[in-house]
């Protein structure tokens, strides 16, 4: 089964099923029927990108190419994408390959195709994928051995690296060594020094970096020096290590030395951390993002190919740190505000257009003045060990450190979706711990309106379905949540008040399988609260119909099927009607294109669509840093599959509101307490999914 029909179907089967999870008024205390539920969440959760789907998806790819090249030249294409950070294309390329492998029988092919898979996924990010693809390109005899056991066992190494397990990546890298070409085997002798480096032989560490020689390309010869200097810290020579980290802070490697200078300058700060000077570290770690804003954003495989594995947000995470430790609770704020706009760079890396607006960041001071008496911004850092929360209002800054590191965050927001994906009753209790850990510490007073600020996992995490003295969030508090509080202040002030003109897209026609009865509802439901309205249903509700009425549509809605693409979330997409007789998809990467400056709010009736894909750092685009960074101040998008039922009492409800002139955080905050009402519907399966994102104070006129 393809990608698509995997994930699309997940509205209409909700809708199904939902007649069949009818709970009763003591919902919370009898078990939950969520069987046939978690047959929704399996399908949410499966993944496409299996070496069945991908060989299927590689055929259709395949018969559509104008023009047909080997499978060998589709996997130097797959390569060379993936160098260039096209991740989902490298994969489709390689799927190309992995078709035909299949078609000809050819081993040696497919022991290729999967190398490419293994190699892709390990570079985006991946890890499990990148494993599953890597062992199976070993099931195949290679007619060069050299060119698939080298770096396949080299992937293996960089995934176990990643996942922080050093003596399994040192045997990776030791497998791959003895297998790899004359070319390739130093880059593998590198990765192997930082793998001892990072277990703590020190010794062994040195041993094969003395043995192995500086690289000849500058690039590869600047990550050389910062391995040196990585071995002189395990080696416990800090001083040594400072002074060379201080001497690459000076070498210009091309277009890109701001960006080495960055990472000398982040281990010159390591280097003083381990001689216990935290000013000068902090003085260190200031100097490295310093000229953050002027790096460029790209990805850069030449860390990869030497186990370096760089992320600059680790580099602001160290000095969020280390303000809040000094007590600069501020800066450490500014720092967390800089590093958002920061991995909207990282994350389009010049395969967009990113309006200078959505980058930019205001001062704590002016972003306390943007604050009403009642509204208070709670924004959060995922930091390694701690959470880092910061409370603001009008006169007020307070700081929280919240003891849980990001592994344990990632494993309890993944267990309370889990409770709310699947029905199950023990949601109001997992609701309760969740709210007693990170917002009980918060001191926030009821009453307050809330614009939640997220970090790493959390943007999984319905805030509004947590509970505090028995009750949840969204029935004290109207909230909303923001990529930034930079971005939601400026949007706030670009669009605070709208023409009552609704345009909207309703169950697009695709193929039967596709079909959204309760989307088309919805829509005309909606359509008789706005006397001057544009509604594109079935047929109709076309890509380019959606383009053309972006430019001139303040308020946007669309019930349909949505994917978020976990490989790359700039090829998310919304599924719309079909268009001379082919399936079109609206592209996150497409959206970036538009300009949506006229709109005001883009509501998502549908699956999962407000979810990107999460790493280490922050989210990664998606749908809602699309439409945002394409001129839409407002957003509403789901956190997992809706139901049809649930979905059209919420929106009817909440553009009700809006109608009667109700701000957008009011009206969202009536929409889903009208679904939470409901006995049949007062698990947060039903009413919680969707949030509010951007400009909270949104209005319409009368």
């Amino acid at each position: 089964m393809r990608k698509e029909r995997i994930w699309s179907g997940a509205r209409k089967a909700v809708c199904a099923l939902s007649f069949g999870l009818a709970l009763s008024p003591a919902w919370a205390q009898e078990p939950v029927p969520d069987a046939e539920v978690g047959l929704v969440a399996q399908e949410r959760l499966a993944d496409a990108d299996t070496l069945l789907a991908l060989t299927q998806d590689g055929a259709i790819l395949y018969a559509q190419d104008p023009v047909k090249l080997s499978g060998y030249q589709y996997c130097s294409q797959a390569v060379a994408l993936a160098e260039q950070g096209e991740f989902r294309q490298s994969v489709r390329a390689a799927s190309k390959a992995l078709h035909l492998a299949q078609a000809t029988n050819d081993p040696n092919l497919a022991a290729l195709a999967n190398r490419d898979l293994a190699i892709a996924y390990s570079y985006a990010g991946r890890l499990d994928k990148a494993e599953s693809f890597a062992r199976e390109a070993l099931r195949h005899p290679p007619k060069e051995p050299e060119k698939v056991l080298g770096p396949v066992h080299k992937v293996l190494g960089d995934v176990e690296v990643r996942r922080g397990d050093y003596p399994a990546a040192i045997k990776s890298y030791e497998t791959a060594l003895a297998n790899s070409s004359e070319r390739y085997a130093p880059l593998v002798r590198v990765s192997l020094v930082n793998a001892l480096a990072e277990n703590g032989d020190a010794a062994r560490a040195r041993q094969v970096l003395d043995a192995t020689a500086q690289p000849s390309d500058p690039v590869l010869a600047t990550q050389w020096q910062r391995t040196r200097a990585r071995v002189l810290l395990a080696e416990n020579r800090p001083q040594e290590a400072a002074d060379l980290y201080r001497s690459l802070t000076t070498r210009r490697t091309g277009a890109d030395s701001g960006y080495y200078q960055l990472w000398a300058w982040d281990g010159v700060a390591r280097s003083e951390m381990a001689l216990g000077n935290k000013p000068a570290a902090a003085d260190a770690l200031g100097k490295a993002l310093d000229g953050v804003d002027a790096v460029r954003a790209r990805f850069r495989s030449d860390e990869f190919k030497m186990g370096l594995f760089s992320d600059m947000q680790s580099v602001f995470e160290r000095a969020i740190g280390l303000y809040s430790d000094l007590g600069n609770a501020s800066a450490a704020f500014e720092l967390s505000e800089r590093s958002r706009s920061r991995a909207l760079l990282d994350a389009v890396r010049g395969r967009g257009s990113v309006p200078d607006a959505a980058m930019a960041t205001l001062s704590l001071s002016g972003l306390q003045q943007s604050l009403a008496p009642d509204e208070r911004v709670i924004q959060f850092h995922v930091l390694p060990e701690r959470l880092q929360a910061w409370i603001v209002g009008p006169s007020e800054l307070r700081e929280v450190s919240i003891p849980i590191g990001r592994d344990d965050l990632a494993k309890l927001v993944d267990a309370f979706r889990d409770l709310i994906v699947n029905g199950k009753r023990g949601a109001v209790d997992g609701a309760a711990r969740v709210g007693e850990l990170l917002i009980a510490p918060l001191g926030i007073a009821p009453g307050q309106r809330l614009v939640v600020v997220p970090h790493g996992p959390l943007h999984y995490l319905p805030f509004q379905a947590l509970r505090l003295n028995g009750a949840y969030l969204i029935e004290s508090h109207a909230m909303s949540v923001a990529p930034s509080m930079s971005i939601a202040v400026q949007l706030a002030r670009r669009t605070p008040r709208v023409a009552p003109t609704l345009t909207a897209f309703g169950n697009p026609r695709i193929e039967d399988q596709y079909d959204l009865p309760g989307a088309e509802r919805e829509v005309q439901e909606l359509a008789r609260l706005f006397p001057q309205k544009n509604v594109y249903m079935g047929t109709a509700a076309t890509k380019t119909q959606f383009k053309e009425a972006a430019a001139r549509a303040p308020l946007i809605h669309v019930a349909a099927h949505a994917q978020a693409d976990t490989v790359d979330p700039l090829y998310s997409r919304i599924l719309l009607a079909n268009e001379d007789g082919r399936q079109s998809f609206l592209e996150a990467r497409e959206i970036l294109g538009l300009d949506m400056n006229y709109t005001a709010l883009v509501t998502l009736s549908a699956c999962e669509s407000g979810l990107g894909r999460i790493a280490q750092g922050d989210e990664v685009l998606g749908f809602t840093r699309s439409f945002l960074s394409a001129g839409s101040s407002s957003l509403i998008a789901s956190l997992w599959p809706v139901s049809d039922d649930a979905a059209e009492l919420l929106m009817s409800t909440l553009y009700a509101e809006l109608a009667k002139g109700n701000d957008i955080q009011r009206a969202m905050q009536a929409g889903q307490l009208a679904v939470l009402k409901r006995n049949k519907m007062a698990h947060p399966f039903f009413w919680a999914p969707f949030n509010l994102i951007g400009n909270w104070r949104l209005t319409v006129e009368g």
